[in-house]
């Protein structure tokens, strides 16, 4: 047996559940962004795998920095073109 529901009451109650969901979102923390209001509200605190990807990220680019540095000493001042895409994958 099917339980009729009237069409009030059933749009109705999406109405209430899509407004307590807008809500919710306006106040709940989202990730590593801004504080959050009152209820939810907390100190940003930075994940450990998170500090190590961007040390990772520095180191690389460091190390990019300097083999660009030590290129352009060995060609005389004269910048060396970057490697091609098909010899960038290798």
């Amino acid at each position: 047996m099917l339980l009729r529901l009237p069409d009030r009451w059933f749009f109705g109650g999406l109405l209430i559940a899509a407004v307590l969901m807008i809500a919710l979102a306006a106040v709940w923390p989202q990730g590593i962004g801004a504080r959050s209001p009152a209820p939810f509200g907390h100190a940003v605190i930075i994940p450990d795998y998170v500090k190590v990807d961007e040390k990772k990220a520095k180191a690389r680019k460091d190390i990019l920095r300097a083999a660009r540095a030590a290129r352009e000493r060995a060609s005389g001042g004269i910048q060396a073109p970057d490697a091609l895409p098909a010899e960038k994958s290798r």
